[in-house]
């Protein structure tokens, strides 16, 4: 170890080292500063002003951000409720539009075949009443029933073959005759474009055909000029526009 000459200066001379306090000592003296550091603060708290001398123009200013957020919660509301109420609306109309489409389809009118050959007229042929219609096409060809109604006879009818009758809600009653096939049975409801038979050529007939035939209160009918007045024409095989658009809605 080298000795310190007597010309260095002493450069510790006068000093005393202080010695690290344990550290159980240290612990409390940063205990004691955090809990000094508290009293101040509750010492600074204390001076605050109370609640009821807090400055008006701050309370005023509260209240106008309190009344802000209400008004924004407000209007959120309003909107809610207006969406909610549209959304009503929406579904009314829509359900509105479905019962216009059910009543449409309900009074709808149309041809009973896409294809034929107008054949026979009403009218007296051979010394008898022809009640009807006839419109021929190939054997097999399926046919629609003309307007809604419920089927109150489907079976074998004599002169009539193999027939279907449609009662409609009015009491109007549609016969269809000659058929090869039956699609449907009594107590069955149809819409109007609904197939229901087949074209053939049972009892008495003389070729294949439908045998149309209209009776009203109980009477036969014309079938030309009852279709006419429903908007539809059996000579020019024409239907309304009309009636073939809520025929497909209802479908």
């Amino acid at each position: 170890m080298r000795q310190r000459l007597s010309s260095e200066p002493d450069r510790y001379r006068g000093r005393r080292r202080v010695p690290t306090p344990p550290r159980s000592r240290y612990a409390a003296v940063v205990t004691s500063a955090f809990v000094g550091a508290g009293v101040v603060a509750l010492g600074a708290a204390s001076n605050l002003p109370d609640s009821k001398t807090v400055n008006p123009d701050i309370l005023q200013s509260l209240d106008k951000t309190s009344q802000v957020a209400t008004d924004a919660l407000q209007s959120r509301s309003d909107d809610a409720g207006r969406a909610s109420r549209s959304e009503s609306r929406d579904t009314a109309a829509k359900a509105g539009a479905r019962i216009d489409e059910a009543v449409a389809a309900s009074e709808v009118y149309l041809l009973p075949l896409d294809d034929y050959e107008f054949t026979s007229a009403f009218g007296v042929r051979f010394g008898k009443l022809h009640a009807g219609i006839d419109l021929a096409a190939p054997d097999g060809t399926p046919y629609k029933a003309v307007h809604a109604g419920t089927v109150t006879a489907a079976g074998y009818n004599g002169g009539y073959g193999y027939s279907i009758t449609v009662r409609q809600d009015d009491g109007t009653e549609i016969i269809y005759a000659h058929s090869r096939r039956l699609l449907v049975s009594k107590g069955d409801v149809v819409k109007a474009g609904q197939v229901i038979g087949e074209v053939g050529n049972s009892g008495y007939s003389y070729g294949t055909h439908l045998h149309l035939e209209v009776h009203v209160d109980g009477k036969p009918t014309d079938p030309i000029t009852f279709l006419r007045e429903h908007q539809v024409d059996i000579k020019l095989q024409m239907e309304s526009v009309y009636a073939g658009m809520a025929a497909a809605a209802a479908s």
